[in-house]
C-alpha cells in the first residue's frame, strides 16, 4: 500500500494509490490488479475442479464451503429470479460472476495483497458489458427485434404519454442499468479501499513520523478504526458481489418476461 510523505506532513491516499505496477511502467506494465485477477481465475478453476472430482455424500468442510457459495448464486438468486426451469443456461454465468467478484473483492483485505481489483473501473466495465450483451441477446432471441422493443413500453400507458415514457424506458435499459451496475461495484470498492488506506497509513504516520507523543498516542485510535473498517469492508465486499449477480439475474429474467 504505497503512500507519499510530503515535506509538510502526511499526504492522504488518492487515485494514484491504485496504480501498482509490479513489472514495467506505463501502458504495458504488469500491475497488482492484473496479478490478482489472474490469480483468482486460477484459484477458482482449481478449487471448483478439485471439488467436483472429490464430491462426497457427506461433504467435507471444503466441499461444504464451495457448495454454500454455489447455492447462494443458484438458489437464492438464480432460482428466485429466473426460475428453476429456465435457469440452467445462465447458471455458469451467475456462479462465475459471484465467485470472481467476491474473490477479487476479498483481495482488498488479504494480507500482502490488499488490493480489490474491482476498484479499477476497467474490470468492472468488462463484467458489465458481458451482462449487458447477455440480457439483451436473451430478450432479442426470445421475442424478436420488434417484440423486444415493443416490450419496453409498460402496458396501459396513455397514448399521449408514449413519447415521454418510451424514451425513458430505452434510456433505462440501454444506459442507466449498465451505468449503475458498474458504478455501484466500482464506487464501493474504491471508497472502501481508500478508507482502509487512510486509517492504516494515517496511523503509521502518526506513530512513526509525527514526532509528537500525543499524536503518537492517537495512532491507536486510527489503527482501531482500521481493524473495525476491515470487518465492515468484508461485509460490503460480499454484499457487492451478491448485489451484482442479483441484478444480473433480474435483468435476464426481465428480458425474458412477457411484459416489462
Amino acid at each position: 500500500m504505497p503512500y507519499v510523505l510530503a515535506s509538510a506532513g502526511f499526504t492522504p491516499p488518492g487515485p494514484s494509490s491504485f496504480w501498482h505496477p509490479l513489472i514495467g511502467d506505463g501502458a504495458f506494465a504488469v500491475t497488482r490488479s492484473m496479478f490478482v485477477v489472474v490469480a483468482t481465475v486460477i484459484i477458482i478453476g482449481l478449487v471448483m475442479t478439485m471439488t467436483a472430482k472429490r464430491l462426497q455424500l457427506v461433504p467435507t468442510k471444503g466441499q461444504f464451503a464451495v457448495e454454500s457459495l454455489y447455492n447462494i448464486a443458484r438458489n437464492q438468486i438464480g432460482v428466485d429470479f429466473i426460475g428453476e426451469a429456465r435457469l440452467r443456461p445462465f447458471l455458469p454465468l451467475l456462479v462465475s460472476l459471484f465467485l470472481f467478484i467476491l474473490l477479487n473483492n476479498l483481495a482488498g483485505i488479504i494480507p500482502f495483497v490488499q488490493f480489490p481489483s474491482m476498484s479499477r473501473f476497467g474490470y468492472v466495465v468488462v463484467l458489465t458489458l458481458i451482462v449487458y450483451v447477455v440480457y439483451h441477446y436473451v430478450g432479442l432471441k426470445k421475442k424478436g427485434f420488434g417484440g423486444y422493443f415493443r416490450g419496453f413500453l409498460p402496458p396501459g400507458v396513455p397514448i399521449w404519454l408514449v413519447p415521454v415514457v418510451y424514451p425513458l424506458e430505452l434510456l433505462t435499459y440501454f444506459v442507466t442499468r449498465p451505468l449503475t451496475l458498474s458504478l455501484r461495484l466500482f464506487a464501493n470498492m474504491f471508497a472502501g479501499h481508500t478508507l482502509l488506506l487512510v486509517f492504516a497509513l494515517g496511523g503509521e504516520y502518526l506513530l512513526l513520523h509525527s514526532g509528537n507523543i500525543f499524536l503518537q498516542a492517537t495512532s491507536v485510535a486510527s489503527f482501531a478504526m482500521f481493524i473495525a473498517m476491515t470487518f465492515f469492508e468484508l461485509l460490503i465486499q460480499f454484499l457487492q458481489a451478491y448485489i451484482f449477480v442479483l441484478l444480473t439475474a433480474y435483468y435476464i429474467a426481465d428480458a425474458m418476461a412477457e411484459e416489462h
